[in-house]
C-alpha cells in the first residue's frame, strides 16, 4: 500500500469520529451492565458514581481504523494481527477487571500473555541504540523476548496508573501518539505513523466526554488498551536505524508516566508494601494537593508531556545535546517546583480554600 496524506488523516479522523460517536452509547450502556465507578475509597477524586465503560469507544475507533488502513500494509517479517489479537484480549481483561475486580497477579499474567502474542507475530524489540557510540546493540532471542515483554507490560501499566484524573490518560496518550506519529512520518515510517494517528484519534474522540467534569471514565479496559497500543505500535518500525530507535522516542514521550510508575514502585518498596497496592501518592495526586485543582493539574501534566514529546522529536532528528538536555532540565525543574514543599502552610490553605469553594458551588447548584 502506498501511503499518503489522505491515508494518514483518514486513519486519524475515522478513529476520532467513531470514538466520538460511540462514547454516548457507552455512557448509556455502563449502568445497565454495572460498569460504574463508585467512590468507595479515598483514592477517588470524584464524589458520585460515574460510568467507566469509555474504553469501548476508544477500542472501536482504534481497531476499526487499524483494520481499514493498517492491515493492508505489508511489513516484512511482521503481522499486525498479533497486535489486534493482543489488543482485543487486553481490552477484554480490562473490562472484566472493571466489572469483577480481577486479582492483580492474574491481570499481570494476562498482560504477559498478550505481550507474548505480539512477540510471536514478529513484532519485537531486538535492538537498542548505543547513545554514545551511535551503533545498534543487538539482542539475542532470550534477551529480546524479555525486553519486549517488559516494554509492553511496563508501558501498558504506566498509562493505566496515570489514569487518575479526568482527561489525564486520554490527553497524555494523545500527545504521545501524535509525537511518535510525527517522528515516524518525518523518517518515512508511514505504517507506524498511521497506527499512532489512529490511537491519537481514539483518545481525542473520547476526551471531550472525559475532561473535567468527566461524564465517563475509560476504565481499565480503555487505559490498558491505550498503553498496549502505544507500546506495540511503536515497535513496528520497518527499518532499524541508528538515528530513529524504536524504543527511544516512545520512552521519551512517555517519560512522565514511566517516571510516575517507577517512582511508585520505589516508594512502595521503601515502605515495604506490595508494588501492586494502589495509593494516592502519584504525581497528579501530589500536584492536586498543592492546590491546583483537577483542570490545572491535568493541564500541567499535558505541558510536561508535550515538552517530553518535543524532546523525542528533536532527538529523532539528531539534536541530542543542547536542545534535548535543555528541555529535559526544564521538565526536571517543573517537577521539583510542583512536588517539593507541599507541606507549605500557604499552599495547604490554598488547597483547602479551593475545596471549600467547590463545596459551596455544589450546594448553590442544588
Amino acid at each position: 500500500m502506498e501511503f499518503n496524506f489522505f491515508i494518514l488523516w483518514a486513519a486519524f479522523l475515522t478513529s476520532l469520529v467513531l470514538a466520538l460517536a460511540f462514547t454516548p452509547l457507552a455512557i448509556w450502556l455502563a449502568p445497565k451492565i454495572g460498569a460504574m465507578d463508585i467512590p468507595k475509597d479515598e483514592r477517588r477524586v470524584h464524589v458520585k458514581p460515574i460510568p467507566r465503560f469509555g474504553g469501548m469507544a476508544i477500542f472501536i475507533g482504534v481497531m476499526a481504523s487499524t483494520l481499514i488502513f493498517i492491515m493492508p500494509a505489508f511489513i516484512p517479517g511482521k503481522t499486525v494481527e498479533g497486535i489486534l489479537i493482543g489488543g482485543a484480549l487486553i481490552y477484554l481483561f480490562g473490562v472484566i477487571d472493571d466489572l469483577r475486580d480481577i486479582n492483580p497477579k492474574l491481570k499481570l499474567l494476562g498482560q504477559v500473555v498478550c505481550a507474548c502474542i505480539v512477540y510471536a507475530s514478529g513484532i519485537r524489540l531486538d535492538f537498542i541504540n548505543d547513545f554514545l557510540g551511535g551503533e545498534d546493540l543487538l539482542f539475542s532471542s532470550v534477551p529480546a523476548f524479555l525486553v519486549t515483554i517488559l516494554w509492553i507490560v511496563g508501558i501498558t501499566n504506566a498509562v493505566n496508573l496515570v489514569d487518575g484524573l479526568d482527561g489525564l490518560a486520554a490527553g497524555i496518550a494523545a500527545i504521545a501518539s501524535l509525537c511518535i506519529a510525527y517522528a515516524g512520518y518525518i523518517h518515512g515510517h508511514y505504517v507506524a505513523a498511521t497506527a499512532m494517528l489512529a490511537v491519537a484519534g481514539g483518545a481525542l474522540g473520547f476526551l471531550p466526554y472525559n475532561f473535567h467534569p468527566a461524564k465517563i471514565f475509560m476504565g481499565d479496559g480503555g487505559s490498558q488498551f491505550l498503553g498496549f497500543c502505544l507500546a506495540t505500535f511503536s515497535l513496528i518500525q520497518p527499518v532499524k536505524s541508528a538515528t530513529v530507535v524504536a524504543v527511544a522516542i516512545p520512552a521519551l514521550v512517555l517519560g512522565l508516566p514511566i517516571f510516575d510508575t517507577a517512582f511508585a514502585i520505589l516508594r512502595r518498596i521503601i515502605r515495604r508494601q506490595s508494588i501492586i497496592v494502589a495509593d494516592k501518592e502519584h504525581l497528579h495526586h501530589r500536584i492536586m494537593r498543592a492546590g491546583f485543582g483537577q483542570r490545572r493539574s491535568v493541564m500541567i501534566m499535558y505541558c510536561i508531556s508535550g515538552i517530553m514529546g518535543v524532546i523525542a522529536v528533536l532527538y529523532s532528528r539528531g539534536h541530542m545535546m543542547v536542545e534535548c538536555l535543555g528541555l529535559l532540565a526544564i521538565v526536571v525543574m517543573l517537577l521539583y517546583v510542583l512536588l517539593s514543599d507541599t507541606s507549605n502552610k500557604r499552599i495547604e490553605l490554598n488547597a483547602v480554600n479551593i475545596k471549600k469553594e467547590e463545596e459551596k458551588e455544589k450546594k448553590h447548584k442544588k
